[in-house]
């Protein structure tokens, strides 16, 4: 650590520790806690003493490899590509086949990003191992090929990145995950893991409930349906869940509430159901949150988005971290 920032130390203690042969250098590296008291605010302590950095070189050209400048690059692609949608739905799917129920195992470990079988060629997973990947292949050269971050902790740090970007709360990332070596490491199958958009309430809690959500849980977690699309060619759904689709707020839950919809057939042939006032869409799973043991939490977020908002960062991080073990607070 080279700089202080705006700390001071006392001239006389300063005198005498220095007199004890400590030079400032030194001091840097005691427990502030023990140098500045037991007031001593852990944010400074992030002033006093910035994340570590490492270096590292390409084609001649030295790269500064830290968490910050990791952040700070996810933070320029959400913004420059738009892609904070997509990045949101690869890291729900590369955690959400996580069970416990008649299916086990499953966790974030990126299998999703071998091609030749597994997870990667699931259809729910279409347009990730293309679209994602391909939109953070920079970042995965920079900061995952040098060993700063595995690909499974990155998946999960750009979606929370992207969900604060677009308005959306601050999300804690731990770390630790290992990443699948193979499609081998993938679980068996989509089928009772992954939810369909084309089922209602009781087919949510035979997905969620093994993953140990309760109501509360899946209707927080379905809200993040206020940002990106249905694409026809992916998922056979066609259209915008809400009217501002890179804004991350309670909006999916008032169009639920307030909006009136009504059912038609996409090209592909899924029902879906279209509002009478304006061109965004609801699927079969999302007006089920006005049913039983849902509707209550759905008119709750729809009043309130700090609620929402809430409940929904305890569950999110629940599904990124679902099955995996020894995660850190630090990259």
């Amino acid at each position: 650590c080279a700089c202080l920032g705006d700390f001071t130390l006392d001239d006389a203690h300063m005198m005498m520790m220095t007199s004890q042969g400590m030079t400032l250098t030194s001091l840097l590296f005691l427990c502030p806690a023990s140098l500045f008291g037991s007031s001593f605010a852990p944010a400074r302590v992030k002033a006093l003493c910035p994340s570590p950095r490492r270096m590292s070189t390409r084609g001649g050209v030295r790269m500064d490899l830290s968490y910050d400048g990791l952040v700070a690059d996810l933070k320029d692609l959400v913004k420059t590509k738009e892609c904070g949608p997509i990045l949101i739905r690869l890291s729900w799917h590369d955690a959400g086949v996580y069970s416990t129920g008649k299916l086990t195992g499953g966790c974030a470990n990126a299998a999703l990003r071998f091609t030749d079988g597994g997870e990667g060629t699931f259809g729910a997973n279409a347009g990730l191992p293309d679209v994602a990947l391909g939109l953070l292949k920079p970042i995965v050269r920079k900061y995952v090929d040098t060993g700063l971050i595995s690909n499974a902790d990155l998946y999960v740090l750009a979606a929370n990145v992207a969900i604060e970007c677009m308005g959306g709360p601050f999300i804690k990332t731990r770390f630790g995950r290992s990443d699948a070596t193979s499609s081998k490491q993938s679980v068996e199958s989509q089928v009772g893991r992954l939810p369909d958009g084309d089922k209602g309430v009781d087919h949510l809690k035979e997905i969620f409930e093994p993953k140990g959500f309760d109501a509360k849980d899946i209707v927080a977690l379905s809200g993040a349906h206020t940002v990106g699309k249905c694409h026809a060619d992916r998922s056979g759904f066609d259209g915008f869940w809400t009217e501002e689709p890179l804004k991350f707020d309670n909006s999916y839950f008032t169009d639920i509430v307030n909006k009136k919809y009504q059912e038609e057939t996409t090209a592909a042939g899924n029902p879906q159901f279209k509002s009478t006032s304006s061109d965004t869409i609801m699927l079969i799973s999302d007006l089920a949150l006005l049913e039983g043991p849902f509707k209550e939490f759905t008119e709750k977020y729809a009043a309130n988005q700090d609620a929402f908002f809430a409940d929904f960062s305890a569950a999110w991080i629940k599904l990124q971290e679902n099955g995996c073990e020894g995660l850190r607070e630090a990259l």
